[in-house]
């Protein structure tokens, strides 16, 4: 079959959340033409085929394109994120993005969408229902799959399970039409925290769960990454409290505990260290539901799971056929590998802020858009790697931290911080009365400690 042959000024692989963070910005921003292939019918990426009981872990405020609202500043007023901005269901997600697609994208005139394509990278993508070959000729490539988002539903356990085994991905859960005599988790992360979550609040029994954690996780509290100016407090105090500590930090193990003894780091049990990082967010009121699950199993990976024993790498321990495995043990993100932002034709979008991909996304489209030169381009648009083990939260700071001062010194970046929505922070900070001593008080306190802790930062990294 002949390709058909395409011409565009911007080739987006794949319309997740980072694609159509990027294609928002240069809709609006520029007047470019943009064609965006992604594999799904939907745009969404892995959100199409999220669990039900999905939700964002930070507020939606943070989440979406730079032009559309999700959250309308909205705050939930029941469950265990009350009072805290709303957090997006699944549903609410998919919904979004497809109506940003219609609404926005499409009208522009300047978008054509490709859904239930497969892109090989190069120019070259097929429509897996017709079997239509299209050829692009592109001004630039965006690789917005780089971070290869996985989900529980299409993840493969690394470990054996035997014919005869209750087991599922937690999407599944809702699905259960006869009560187990138990229920086993599989994953210390995000997942698995929401499995457990879903099954409290649907009056499980703790005592019946038993969580396998292979690994204790830091946890960052919610109510320090709110964007209303009434958690200012909370926000910007967080982020004094976490300078300071690293100012003050003697060793690695004094900077976790300051962390932790300041509020800024959650764990869910004082009595182990955790080794992972990951940048789970929960409610105070989470975590407490969360410490009401004892049996927890820190003996490592699982290695198979059989009709009667589940076998671990430092033991084993009884279960049976009726009680049902949950596999949670997905990682969200399964590319950990940075390389430059921009390379020639090839844009790939990477987190420049820790924790926001999306965020980081649209802040890269406009560094694009009103940049000149690749050299530019990169210097304001450091990696700031995922991080995994503890310790890669220090490794984290300091691209973080050196962003940030240099985005500070750019007048045009610090004026589209200041309004773009998905930044939140700059706008607060740049909202503070002058006469507002108890707000300024904390910004010089952030401003003092800032040099300190970077400098601390740099003597921390050589004990790791």
């Amino acid at each position: 079959m002949t390709p058909t042959q395409l011409k565009t000024d911007y080739l987006i692989v794949g319309s997740g959340a980072v694609g159509m963070a990027f294609a928002d910005v240069l809709v609006s921003e520029s007047d470019a033409d943009i064609i965006i292939v992604d594999q799904f019918a939907k745009p969404g990426g892995h959100w199409n085929n999220a669990y039900p009981f999905v939700t964002l872990h930070q507020p939606s405020a943070f989440y979406g394109v730079s032009s559309r609202e999700l959250s309308n500043g909205k705050f939930d007023q029941v469950g265990l994120n009350k009072g805290l901005g709303s957090l997006a269901t699944g549903a609410e997600v998919a919904a979004y993005f497809d109506a940003v697609m219609h609404e926005t994208f499409l009208p522009s005139g300047r978008v054509r969408y490709f859904p239930m394509c497969r892109s090989d990278g190069a120019g070259m993508f097929e429509n897996t229902l017709t079997g239509e070959v299209f050829e692009v000729e592109a001004g630039k490539t965006v690789d917005a799959t780089y971070l290869k988002t996985t989900v529980p539903s299409t993840h493969t356990p690394q470990f054996e399970v035997e014919n005869g085994v209750w087991f599922m991905p937690l999407n599944d859960l809702p699905k259960i039409d006869r009560k187990p005599e138990g229920y086993v988790i599989v994953g210390g992360g995000k997942t698995g925290m929401d499995a457990v979550l879903w099954l409290l609040g649907n009056s499980v029994d703790p005592d019946t769960i038993r969580w396998i954690m292979p690994r204790d996780g830091w946890m960052l509290d919610r109510k320090n990454t709110q964007s209303d100016i009434s958690f200012f407090n909370s926000t910007l105090g967080a982020q004094a409290l976490q300078f300071e500590a690293i100012a003050a930090a003697e060793s690695v193990d004094d900077l976790f505990d300051r962390l932790e003894d300041s509020g800024v780091l959650l764990r869910l049990d004082r009595d182990v260290k955790p080794k992972m990082f990951h940048g789970a967010t929960v409610s105070q009121a989470e975590l407490a539901e969360m410490r009401r699950v004892k049996n927890v199993l820190r003996l490592g990976r699982v290695q198979k799971i059989g009709v009667d024993e589940i076998l671990l790498d430092q033991g084993s321990v009884p279960t049976g056929p009726n009680i049902v495995h949950v596999d949670c043990s997905a990682s969200a993100i399964s590319n950990l590998k940075t390389k430059p932002i921009f390379e020639g034709d090839l844009i790939t979008p990477q987190t420049v802020r820790s924790y926001q991909p999306v965020f980081s996304a649209a802040l890269i489209a406009h560094i694009e858009v009103v940049k000149d030169t690749e050299v530019e381009k990169n210097a304001l648009s450091t990696v700031v790697p995922l991080p995994n083990h503890d310790t890669d939260w220090i490794r984290m700071m300091i691209p973080f931290m050196m962003n940030q001062y240099n985005w500070s010194r750019d007048s045009d970046i610090r004026d589209w911080l200041t309004h773009n929505r998905l930044d939140g922070f700059s706008g607060m900070v740049r909202g503070v009365s002058p006469d507002d001593a108890e707000k300024q008080a904390i910004l010089g306190r952030m401003k003092a400690a800032s040099m300190p802790a970077m400098a601390k930062l740099t003597q921390l990294v050589g004990q790791i």
